[in-house]
């Protein structure tokens, strides 16, 4: 199938590409959906510009990875949690502090989701130990110390899976 565009648009177009999966690479510490922008613009770009080299494979293998970041984003910290000694309750208050505080956030601009994420799960892993009782309970402060750890290393995957993004899809367009 031939472009829709000449050869000078599909340059803007693909500048444009390169622009948004900066855009998007910027927005994932924040805790923003950046590889879902990155990954529309994939796509975006793969219908304006077919022949540039964006298929199926290069699509479904970055929603793949996509899912696999966000997975890892919402159980790394139930799964540090545990690793410091905490219990299954303090793992499911980790995941859903750190959901809730991402979405509630904090009254920051940009940086309010990440820092609401990285409160809400401490917090979350924290009550959750502290409702068990004393026989079975690690300490809360380190098992919400490593559901903490778990939403910064996270974090740091999720970076390191949105350059691969990043490179993978202008590398094939």
């Amino acid at each position: 199938m031939d472009s829709l565009f000449s050869i000078e648009q599909s340059s803007w177009i693909g500048l444009l590409l390169f622009i948004v999966l900066v855009g998007g690479l910027m927005l994932i510490p924040v805790g923003l959906p950046g590889l879902w922008i990155m990954l529309g613009g994939a796509l975006l770009h793969s219908v304006l510009v077919p022949d540039s080299g964006i298929g199926m494979v290069t699509l479904i293998g970055s929603t793949i990875l996509v899912l696999i970041a966000e997975f890892l984003e919402f159980t790394m910290s139930a799964s540090y949690a545990r690793k410091y000694g905490g219990s299954k309750r303090a793992s499911w208050g980790a995941i859903l502090g750190g959901f809730a505080g991402a979405f509630i956030g904090i009254p920051l601009p940009i940086i309010g989701p990440m820092i609401g994420a990285f409160i809400g799960a401490f917090a979350g892993a924290f009550v959750g130990e502290m409702t068990m009782s004393s026989a079975e309970r690690g300490s809360p402060t380190k098992v919400a110390f490593g559901a903490l750890m778990g939403r910064a290393v996270a974090t740091a995957m999720k970076v390191g899976i949105g350059i691969v993004l990043a490179i993978w899809i202008f590398s094939a367009a």
